[in-house]
C-alpha cells in the first residue's frame, strides 16, 4: 500500500513534535538542577545571527500547522509568538498537537497535486502538495527541532541521538 500524504505529514508531525517537548523538558530540568536561569538557555543560540530557541521552537510549530492546513486547503491560524519560559514553549506545543489532531485522513490525501503558494514578504514559491511537504515543510520541521535540540545540546544538556529519535 502507497503511503498516503495524511500518513506522511500529520502522524511525522505529532511525533517530531512529541520529540521537542521532550528535549524542552530535558532542557528545564537541567536548568533547574543545575540553578541556571531557564531563559538563558531558552534565549541561548549557536552563533550569533541564529534565532534562539524560543523562535526555533516557534518555527517549528507554525511549519506544521501551516503544513497540515494548506494540504488541506483549509485557512490556519496566526501566532503571537511570544512564548518566553519552557512551559510557554510546551504549552505552544500542546495547543499546535491539538490543531494538528483536528486533521483526517480524508482532508489531506488527494493534495499531492494541489498547488500550494508559500509568501515570503514581496516573495512567492508555489509548489505542488507533495513537493510541498516532502522539500520544504519536512525539511523546515527538522532543520529547526534539530536546531533546538543542539542549542540545548551545546549548553549541556545531557541529549544524544536517542533523544532526538525518540527512541
Amino acid at each position: 500500500m502507497p503511503l498516503s500524504m495524511y500518513q506522511a505529514s500529520v502522524p511525522v508531525f505529532v511525533r517530531v513534535l512529541g520529540v521537542l517537548s521532550k528535549v524542552l523538558d530535558k532542557g528545564a530540568a537541567f536548568a533547574e538542577a543545575r540553578s541556571i536561569d531557564p531563559s538563558v538557555l531558552v534565549n541561548a543560540r549557536l552563533a550569533p545571527d541564529m534565532l534562539p530557541l524560543s523562535r526555533q521552537v516557534q518555527i517549528a510549530g507554525d511549519m506544521v500547522m501551516r503544513g497540515a492546513a494548506r494540504l488541506a486547503g483549509q485557512e490556519f491560524p496566526n501566532t503571537a509568538d511570544t512564548e518566553k519560559t519552557f512551559p510557554e514553549l510546551q504549552e505552544r506545543i500542546a495547543k499546535t498537537l491539538r490543531f494538528l489532531d483536528g486533521f483526517t485522513a480524508a482532508q489531506i490525501d488527494g493534495s499531492e497535486e494541489r498547488n500550494i503558494t508559500v509568501k515570503f514578504g514581496d516573495r512567492s514559491l508555489t509548489f505542488t502538495g507533495q513537493d510541498y511537504l516532502l522539500n520544504f515543510v519536512l525539511p523546515n520541521l527538522y532543520f529547526h527541532v534539530a536546531a533546538a535540540y543542539l542549542i540545548l545540546r551545546h549548553n549541556g544538556v545531557e541529549l544524544g541521538k536517542r533523544d532526538f529519535l525518540g527512541m
